[in-house]
């Protein structure tokens, strides 16, 4: 019994030293089964960069152990991100540690040459200048992997893969990051606040309200503008490249259209009109006048009858201004004329306000002097205005204004002088703001020497006159128009009740 349980420990001790036997072979040949779980496994293929993204890397770090044999490590602090450069092959450990010299992070890099490394030299040299996209060699083949922005780039890398049969795939993917710019552009081309661009599973949705079906086909057809051509994707067969065209150019339209409103009621404009007018008049004369003439009244009379009959002369003169007269005369005149119309008038509509006074004329007619008055003069002023809004939401106000003020100039023997001013003009003026549409300024200048008046002899018997007349005249009228845009018509009427203290 004791012979048994010893050749049976023998026997355990030999199979435990054959196992451990074992297990250093097979660590010896994968040399991976001894490395702490810290450390992380990087294949590289020779010629063919790698990147590695890190996390958490403090700001100072540097690295050791025997790397430099078989490859080169460049850290970017920026991207986070150690990119390997491999020279031969090998093996070699890369340690990274902090300014304390503490180990961060260790890798075990394996260098190895594959017949394929011709293949992905060549791939990665035609797709060099295509950014986000990295070439790889697993499962015995050459994988091309990462996100494009451009649909441009996805067709060539699909076409560049296709040159290599079964030696080489493609993963590559279009970033989301592109439809999301594209959108972007896309609304701010619709300038529509109320439609809503967004890019979802490859397709531009538009969404939002819009006032009439016109608009929803002008948003569809500027998007289709922005998207990209099509993208090349790779066919049932592996010599065959077909496109794919996604339904309606990629973009979903689900723009409403806003149900018809009623037309709202047209604005009411209260125009008012303020005409201003000064005059100013300076009169100054000078007359001497000495001159008599006589007048003859001789005659004959014959008489008859029973007791007497004959002939009867007589003779007889006159003699007309015999008092030499001397007049002078000088005086002023001041006036200023004030009138304000207002008229309410519908938006788009022509307005008409007529104010006139009729002034009668008197004019001297026959020998006797005799003094006749005719029907007269209108004066006033007439004012026709057409008032246009700009816009729905513009408080400006585009004025189609004609006036024609008439107004008393003096007077002469023929009857009374009337001065016409018309403004006919165009303008626009922003609401409860004036503007002055028109004006005249005149002066008139009138000097007179030795002039003979009216009804005075013309063969005196003695002449002395002289005269001097001097008259100035300077009068200047302007016309300011003020629109004010009401909602209605009985918008402030309860300030003209108050005003003139009516009580309903």
């Amino acid at each position: 019994m004791k012979i048994l349980t010893f050749f049976f420990l023998i026997f355990n001790f030999h199979v435990a030293a054959l196992a451990q036997s074992s297990s250093q072979a097979t660590l010896s040949e994968e040399e991976t089964l001894d490395i702490p779980k810290a450390r992380k496994f990087i294949y590289l293929t020779l010629g063919i960069d790698y990147d590695e993204k890190v996390s958490q890397m403090p700001e100072v770090i540097s690295f050791r152990g025997d790397y430099q044999k078989v490859t080169a490590a460049v850290f970017s602090k920026g991207t986070q991100i150690i990119r390997f450069n491999p020279k031969s092959e090998g093996i070699a450990t890369l340690l990274v540690v902090d300014k304390n010299k503490k180990k961060i992070a260790e890798y075990r890099i394996i260098v190895r040459k594959s017949k394929l490394d011709a293949v992905a030299r060549e791939i990665q040299s035609l797709l060099g200048d295509v950014e986000g996209i990295t070439v790889k060699i697993l499962n015995n083949k050459v994988l091309v992997d990462g996100q494009v922005l451009l649909p441009a780039d996805m067709s060539r890398v699909v076409n560049v893969v296709a040159q290599f049969g079964d030696q080489a795939a493609t993963l590559v993917t279009m970033s989301p990051m592109a439809l999301r710019k594209i959108s972007d552009f896309i609304a701010r081309d619709i300038n529509n606040p109320e439609v809503e661009v967004r890019a979802l599973n490859d397709k531009i949705i538009l969404s939002g309200w819009v006032n009439s079906d016109d608009e929803k086909a002008s948003a569809e057809n500027i998007a289709k503008f922005y998207m990209p051509p099509m993208v090349a994707d790779n066919g049932p067969s592996k010599d065959v490249i077909i496109r794919r065209r996604p339904a309606n150019d990629g973009i979903v339209n689900l723009i409403k259209v806003k149900p018809a409103q009623p037309q709202p009621p047209p604005k009411m404009v209260q125009v008012v009109v303020h005409y201003v007018e000064l005059a100013k008049d300076y009169s100054k004369s000078f007359r001497f006048q000495f001159m008599p003439d006589i007048a003859d009244g001789s005659g004959i009379t014959l008489q008859g009858g029973d007791s007497a009959s004959g002939a009867t002369t007589q003779f007889a003169a006159t003699i007309n201004s015999l008092i030499p007269k001397l007049n002078w005369l000088k005086s002023h005149g001041h006036a200023r004329s004030l009138e304000s119309g207002t008229i309410l008038v519908k938006e788009g509509e022509k307005g008409t306000f007529d104010s006139h006074s009729k002034m009668p004329s008197t004019t001297v007619q026959g020998a006797g002097g005799q003094l006749a008055t005719n029907g007269g003069e209108n004066i006033g002023i007439t004012t026709i205005v057409t008032p246009t809004l700009t816009g729905e939401r513009s408080d400006s106000v585009d004025l189609d204004v004609n006036f024609t003020i008439s107004a008393p100039n003096g007077t002469t023997s023929a009857g009374l002088i009337v001065a016409t001013n018309v403004i006919n003009s165009k303008l626009v003026v922003r609401s409860t703001q004036s503007a002055a549409i028109g004006g005249l300024i005149s002066n008139n200048t009138v000097t007179g020497y030795n002039r003979l008046p009216q009804g005075v002899s013309q063969n005196p018997i003695i002449s002395l006159y002289a005269s001097k007349d001097f008259t100035r005249g300077q009068s200047q009228f302007v016309v300011f128009v003020t629109p004010i845009i009401r909602s209605s018509a009985s918008v402030g009427a309860e300030k003209l009740k108050k005003k003139f203290r009516l009580r309903e």
